[in-house]
């Protein structure tokens, strides 16, 4: 899946700690702020040790700046948490109420991404969105259940269906970091390729009209538990897969 590109260093961060459950950023932000507030109290001359002066005053610079700067960043990533929450269950709520896989394919790859980590945190996993694209190996989000890891790439691919290339090198992933399983999840379909390599390897591809289904019985398990919530729209998984 295509990735948009980084324009600087701060981005960078604020993606990174925008990852983390928002109320861990406040966490970080707080130990941030005391911490370098300390470093960058008013030195005294006992504090600078004999030939450690600029390494003191260096030290002592970068805590006065960071004291404000690193509190800020965290804050920051905290609400992008909090948006980037609230942008999932919505896009769950849309998808749930939708007559049809149709409702996934004008998404974007991040939009698509969040959905599906939100999906699988609906059947009980624990979920790390990666960013994919990296050292990782395309990997996207990374499940734990219990003691087990899954790994997952996302596909955003409407034009063409997936082929075995992408299912075989999420097999050699899987085997290189230890996963009990895998799997691959497209708003599109799978060649016939792709299906044949992923029996017995314990991948389960996941197309556009399954994952619809997957949603919609997510959310209707969720409704059953809790009868407050909305419903309306929600077709069965049987419905949804007469549809596709």
């Amino acid at each position: 899946m295509a990735r948009r590109k980084k324009t600087s260093l701060i981005e960078d961060l604020l993606d990174l700690l925008a990852l983390l459950p928002w109320w861990v950023c406040v966490l970080l932000a707080a130990i941030g702020y005391v911490t370098l507030h300390r470093l960058a109290a008013p030195l005294q001359a006992s504090d600078i040790r004999a030939g450690a002066v600029m390494q003191t005053a260096l030290i002592h610079g970068l805590a006065t700046i960071g004291q404000y700067l690193v509190p800020l960043l965290c804050l920051t990533a905290a609400a992008l948490s909090a948006w980037r929450r609230r942008q999932r269950k919505g896009l769950v709520t849309d998808v749930a109420q939708a007559r049809s896989a149709d409702a996934l394919d004008g998404m974007s790859w991040r939009e698509f991404e969040m959905l599906v980590g939100e999906a699988f945190r609906m059947r009980g996993y624990r979920v790390t969105e990666t960013g994919g694209g990296g050292a990782d190996g395309g990997v996207d989000l990374v499940l734990a259940k219990g003691n087990e890891k899954f790994l997952v790439q996302c596909k955003q691919w409407k034009a063409y269906k997936v082929g075995v290339d992408v299912v075989r090198a999420l097999f050699g992933v899987m085997a290189a970091r230890g996963a009990t399983g895998g799997f691959v999840v497209t708003s599109g379909r799978f060649t016939a390729d792709a299906r044949d390599f992923a029996q017995g390897r314990n991948i389960e591809l996941i197309d556009g009209p399954l994952l619809f289904a997957m949603i919609q019985q997510a959310r209707r398990s969720q409704v059953r538990a809790d009868p407050a919530a909305p419903l309306a729209g929600v077709a069965t998984v049987t419905e949804a897969k007469a549809e596709s």
